[in-house]
């Protein structure tokens, strides 16, 4: 079996809108597709031994063991090799359940599909479960338990923290958008203009000066301390000389922690001679170069967490620590803690499993304990010094115990630091009482504080401490998102992209938008290329000065990632004409549909699909849509509109020379076509149909009629309003137009526009484009031959796998299918080519570039039309 492809998916995508994390993996089963499981002797046997938990895997037949069943019946190693890229992520502590196996068109290749919750594991899965396969297929020895931890090592190296993570899953639940900015913990949540940024705990709500403050343990205390607020006695220090002073001046025992630590670390407590404060002190100075010394207060270690200003939860901290039997040695106590089914790798479960290191062994020694002590019987022996629940600590919620006077000196020392979130350490031997009554102070106030304790405490209640982050940056009435339409279809999306952001942008919106030459804010150009996939949008999404994304949505980029955004509140389609047919198992029509159906499945409930009524792939799509439908269509006596609008639909159609909304029985006229420009004097069918789809879409997000029609009238086609799409330059005797037509329905519209061109010679300047079918590149010649009096060829880019040879002989073929005796010529080049077409023009001529290179065709012309102004060009 052989791996061909691996792809990660990241958004809506042709398997499904709502499981957005999905791994592709196209799989050629090679021999195997011969092979069914029932033909393998001992195969299910060897895999219910290997991974006895996929009896839980219900498959086809609906119960459990459903899959062995298959198995033993017969099924075939993809459907296989499916569950077990499941399993194995569940076995690793990532629960997940969607999967599909499904054959192309090419025997023996199959997509296996599968979802994943971290996607390095799920391209980690997808390659380990093609290797457990083959072991079990051959009957080897397969050691499973290591891809399993090595799953566990990756999603702790990737995934986010649990308090980053449980941010993010409300904000999800609240169907509040997100995007990671980093590999870290670097979080934006809502879109463009809406959106707010957090890292761990701290949001951009968060003071830097308060940060600093609370980083700076020594100036928190004095900032508590002038403030009333109890806290522990204590100096700090920067030498080993200041140990000795710290210990006259403060007195054992003591407790040696780094003046800017976090979570624990460099800290000792406890400490009574001053053989162990030297060494408290260097393990500290590790750290931090100033070390601060405080009296060790006995009692209970609390946590409160403050957000917002408001107190929303507590916490019972205790160390990680075993409990003796009077049998088990203290090593082997550890080791059947780490049993307790609740302790994981990381942060996979409630509790971390408990580590031996130098604390625990300093620990224990300071007991006059080993390792290998056996503690009597109830005896409870501390392995860790500090409670921190990812050293093993454990938590016990107290929210509900805690005295008013003690909420009210947590919320206030929240607001002497000036934290929105903070995290503030108590000792004291409880929370029931006021702190000034019962002795307890506050041993520090922590910035980025974890919620972990909160959200899973080892007893008690949970507490959604998440939800007052979020309440915190959405209050009610702030919304996270902004106004998203989408685009897509075989041709007119740039066009059409184009001018609805015209159209926007003339309202008022500072718009993004994406296509298939560049992403732009406003009319500035951000990033040159074919920016129509997924990271493009996300660029858009990301930008804090956008109020308004119109995201051009290519099939490529839906195949190769899904989606770039979760949901859009209109989606237009303007055709599905046969284009990139044949490539990634995409052959047919209807294929071809079920791609560009991925941005209507997106769409929100209440928001718009936009289709074109004249295509029947659209109307189709348009039946089975969950949303609101609108249609446009080039013929007003349509039956797909007339149906429509009898049901109080909405339509734009293009009637009488005008651009028509039909609502319901009632006519709003936009405006002529012969008074919009990018029609050409309504010369050009497929430009009125992307003035339909545009004026259709922005009419139903509530621009005013008279708005879109002041913005038709200013969108002036050119070079640099709408570069490729057919930008006419004017020379003394011949005009020249380029168009980045490419494909047969392209051709066509061409086609039609120059019928209605007078000219005594028209000529062609055509190109293929290698990754179409044979028959799409004969059709491309066949129409040139209908609408040039001369052609010349040329072929330098866009081979991807062919020949210039191969590509330009499918043309020809298609060439004199229509005339034998067409006049054409091949010149590689296409500088070369644009410049001998010129020489070649005879006064009143009319060349066309269909180029697949916009820029350099755009730029050469140009070149020659300043030439000629200088008088240094002369055709």
């Amino acid at each position: 079996m052989k791996i061909e492809n691996i792809q990660v998916l990241r958004g809506p995508n042709i398997w499904s809108v709502s499981r957005q994390k999905l791994i592709q993996m196209r799989l050629n089963l090679e021999d195997m597709e011969q092979r069914p499981t029932n033909t393998i002797t001992g195969f299910y046997e060897r895999l219910e031994k290997l991974m006895p938990s996929l009896y839980t895997h219900r498959c086809s037949p609906g119960v459990p063991g459903g899959f062995f069943q298959r198995v033993i019946d017969g099924t075939w190693m993809g459907h296989v090799i499916e569950h077990i890229a499941l399993e194995i992520q569940s076995l690793a502590g990532m629960d997940t359940g969607f999967g599909r196996t499904r054959e192309t068109k090419s025997p023996g290749i199959y997509n296996v599909v599968f979802t994943y919750l971290e996607e390095k594991v799920g391209v980690y899965a997808a390659e380990a479960s093609v290797r457990i396969a083959e072991a079990l297929i051959q009957g080897v020895d397969y050691d499973l338990e290591h891809d399993v931890q090595q799953m566990r090592e990756i999603r702790e190296n990737t995934r986010l923290g649990p308090s980053t993570g449980s941010i993010v899953e409300e904000a999800i639940s609240r169907n509040i958008p997100w995007i990671r900015l980093n590999n870290q913990s670097l979080v934006q949540l809502g879109y463009g203009k809406n959106q707010v940024r957090f890292r761990a705990t701290m949001t951009e709500k968060t003071s830097s000066i308060a940060v600093d403050i609370a980083s700076n343990k020594d100036e928190t205390k004095r900032m508590l301390q002038e403030q009333a607020i109890p806290v522990a006695k204590g100096i700090t220090i920067s030498s080993l000389e200041g140990v000795d002073e710290a210990i006259k001046r403060v007195g054992f025992p003591l407790v040696f922690k780094p003046l800017d630590g976090n979570h624990g670390r460099g800290i000792s407590i406890n400490i009574r001679t001053r053989e162990d404060a030297v060494a408290a002190y260097e393990h500290a100075a590790k750290i931090s170069r100033r070390v601060i010394v405080e009296r060790f207060v006995t009692g209970y270690d609390f946590r409160v967490l403050v957000i917002d200003n408001k107190m929303v939860a507590a916490a019972l901290r205790d160390p990680a620590h075993v409990k003796g039997d009077g049998i088990l040695t203290i090593k082997e106590l550890i080791e059947k803690e780490n049993e307790d089914p609740r302790r994981g790798y990381g942060h996979e479960k409630v509790l971390t499993l408990i580590t031996i290191d130098r604390d625990t062994l300093d620990l224990i020694e300071k007991k006059g304990y080993t390792l290998d002590t056996v503690p009597a019987k109830g005896e409870k022996v501390f392995v860790k010094s500090t409670a921190n629940l990812s050293t093993g600590g454990t938590s016990i919620d107290v929210t509900d115990h805690v005295h008013p006077q003690n909420v009210f000196i947590c919320e206030r020392i929240s607001k002497i630091i000036g934290l929105d979130i903070c995290g503030i350490d108590i000792m004291a031997q409880n929370l029931t009482e006021p702190l000034t009554e019962n002795g307890g102070v506050v041993l520090e106030v922590n910035a980025a504080p974890g919620f972990r304790m909160h959200i899973a405490p080892s007893e008690g209640l949970p507490r959604n401490v998440a939800g007052h982050v979020i309440d915190m940056l959405y209050p009610p009435g702030k919304s996270a998102r902004i106004p998203i339409i989408a685009i897509t279809g075989t041709n007119g999306k740039t066009t059409t992209t184009r001018l609805i952001a015209h159209i926007v942008k003339n309202n008022g919106h500072r718009v993004g938008f994406t296509t298939s030459d560049g992403i732009y804010v406003q009319n500035t150009m951000m990033i040159k290329g074919d920016t129509t996939g997924p990271v493009s949008s996300e660029f858009i999404l990301k930008d804090p000065t956008v109020d308004f994304a119109v995201l051009e949505t290519a099939r490529g980029g839906i195949l190769r990632a899904g989606l770039g955004f979760g949901s859009c509140d209109i989606g237009v389609i303007t055709n599905i004409q046969e284009d990139h047919l044949g490539l990634a198992d995409i052959h047919t029509l209807d294929d071809l549909a079920r791609v560009k159906n991925v941005v209507v499945d997106s769409i929100k409930k209440d928001g718009w699909a936009v289709l074109n009524a004249d295509n029947v792939h659209c109307v189709k799509i348009g039946k089975s849509a969950a949303c609101k439908v609108a249609y446009f269509s080039m013929n007003e006596n349509s039956p797909i509109i007339k149906s429509h609008c009898r049901k109080g639909g909405i339509a734009c159609i293009y009637e009488n020379g005008f651009i028509t909304i039909l609502k319901g029985d009632w006519k709003i006229r936009v405006q002529r076509t012969t008074l919009i420009p990018i029609t050409f004097g309504g010369t050009v069918p497929f430009m009125i149909e992307n003035v339909l789809a545009a004026t259709l879409a922005t009419f139903l997000y509530d621009f005013k009629t008279e708005d879109i029609k002041i913005s038709l009238e200013t969108f002036i086609p050119s070079a640099a309003q709408t570069p490729g799409r057919m930008n006419i330059f004017n020379f003394k005797d011949f005009r020249f137009m380029i168009d980045f037509a490419h494909n047969p329905a392209g051709f066509q519209g061409i086609k039609e526009f120059l019928k209605h061109i007078d000219s005594p010679l028209k000529i062609g300047i055509i190109a293929g484009t290698g990754d179409r079918r044979d028959e799409d590149i004969r059709e491309l010649g066949k129409i040139s031959a209908e609408m040039f009096d001369y052609i010349i060829l040329r072929q330098e880019k866009h081979l991807r796998g062919r020949t210039a040879e191969n590509i330009v002989s499918l043309l020809i073929e298609g060439i004199k299918s229509v005339n034998a005796d067409q006049i054409f010529e091949i010149i590689p080049n296409e500088v070369d080519a644009i410049k001998h077409s010129m020489e070649l023009a005879k006064p009143g001529s009319f060349i066309v570039a269909l180029s697949d290179v916009i820029d350099n065709a755009i730029e050469t012309v140009q070149d020659y039309q300043e030439q000629e102004r200088n008088g240094l060009f002369n055709a």
